[in-house]
């Protein structure tokens, strides 16, 4: 394949050359499954609740968003519930979820080329919590080796491959924190583009772990009741849990099998500036975002909604609104779905495509909840508490991790032949 095919803008590829969403998995707190998740984010539904996985004695405040009564073995047909980790358990039921939601059954999967990537921030860190705890209160315990069997994050991708018994496939876990997901997705969409991949299934996984919320505890970011991304008086995250899976496919494969197309993934971008180990740097984010409107042919005028990463601490809503703001001469409206859904970590922008994909296709903006009052130095329209009926054709998925390891993906509304980046072009 010639390069330049590979890299033109979407609007001038040809039908096998563009990449759709055909499937989506998703659980979280505030909905299992597309129906319940779509309800959620319509209704600005808030998946916060008293943290239950593990103990939090001694924290003055121990909110977080976990997925309530998570019951892994209806999607499981070759594993057993107790050889996975709750974060593979996550990501093998939505991976099942997607595919299905795809209207592909495992022998169609069988035979395509299947690039499997999932991101994630903990891995099976709750694994390791619990063995530690148990290991310290009560000494060795038989079933040890069975549980640090299967802590390696690896699983969070092989696992999938195994339970579609997928042979011809490449099986990826990235650990690129809290952008994992969306570095899921590009790397989905690249391996198709080049046609290293019939299918991709991308997304993140994550499981909520007593590791990473005393590390944000101790950082001064975890919010004492609720998450208030872009609100003058926001004190910190709520970490959370969940996973979110697409199904990618070409243009061509999509409409041969008539196959559901929720969106068109148009194209990505990605920074690393290792500006520093906790806080954001603009010009990194700015770029990063400047590189996917170029990959995906659209300018930056024809985005009208961008999903925030929106943490609701002091650092990043203030630099990420000043990267957007050197971006777009007036900013679309800009939200985070972290006020409903909590920091889910290398979960966290795949479940924010997956809500993308949703808005393209019903057609409105999820809400900022718990808002109050916007900080002046945000300055965007984050649509708070109420979501809105809207016509979105490009919509912008924002992933911002520690180290500076960015990842923008755009998707754009399907209308048969013209396509945003068609219009646009």
């Amino acid at each position: 394949m010639d390069v330049s095919d590979v890299t033109a803008p979407s609007a001038q590829r040809s039908d096998r050359d563009r990449v759709v969403v055909t499937g989506l998995g998703v659980f979280s707190s505030i909905g299992v499954g597309l129906g319940e998740f779509t309800e959620g984010l319509r209704s600005g539904r808030n998946g916060v609740s008293p943290i239950s996985a593990f103990d939090t004695t001694g924290f003055a405040h121990a909110n977080g968003c976990e997925v309530r009564d998570f019951e892994p073995a209806p999607w499981l047909r070759r594993w057993k519930q107790e050889e996975l980790g709750r974060a593979a358990q996550f990501s093998v039921a939505a991976a099942r979820m997607a595919v299905a939601d795809a209207g592909l059954s495992d022998d169609e999967l069988r035979a395509r080329r299947v690039q499997i990537t999932v991101g994630t921030t903990d891995g099976e860190s709750q694994d390791l919590d619990r063995l530690a705890a148990e290991w310290v209160a009560e000494g060795p315990q038989s079933w040890a080796p069975q549980i640090a069997g299967r802590v390696g994050a690896g699983r969070l991708s092989a696992a999938v491959a195994w339970e579609f018994g997928l042979t011809d496939s490449e099986a990826v876990t990235l650990a690129t924190a809290c952008s994992a997901g969306n570095y899921a997705i590009g790397m989905g969409l690249d391996a198709i583009r080049v046609g290293d991949a019939d299918i991709a299934l991308c997304g993140g996984a994550d499981a909520m772990c007593q590791k990473s919320f005393a590390a944000f505890y101790r950082l001064g970011t975890i919010a004492p009741d609720f998450c208030r991304p872009f609100d003058k008086d926001r004190q910190g995250i709520l970490t959370g849990e969940g996973a979110g899976v697409l199904v990618l496919e070409r243009l061509d494969s999509a409409l041969a099998r008539g196959a559901r197309i929720y969106a068109e993934v148009l194209g990505y971008g990605l920074t690393c500036d290792a500006h520093h180990p906790v806080q954001p740097e603009q010009s990194s984010i700015a770029r990063c975002v400047r590189t996917a409107l170029d990959d995906a042919g659209v300018r930056p005028e024809d985005v009208d909604l961008i999903s925030a990463h929106g943490t609701g601490t002091r650092t990043n809503d203030v630099t990420e609104s000043r990267a957007i703001r050197e971006v777009y001469e007036v900013p679309p409206r800009t939200v985070s779905l972290k006020s409903m859904l909590g920091h889910t970590m290398g979960a966290a922008s795949a479940l924010a495509a997956v809500a993308c994909s949703v808005a393209l296709t019903e057609g409105f903006i999820p809400p900022t909840i718990n808002h109050r009052e916007t900080d002046p130095e945000c300055e965007i329209d984050c649509v708070p508490n109420q979501s809105v009926e809207a016509d979105l054709k490009v919509v912008q998925n924002n992933g911002l991790a520690f180290a500076g390891n960015n990842a923008v993906v755009v998707l754009g509304r399907y209308d048969g032949d013209r396509t945003p980046a068609t219009v646009a072009g």
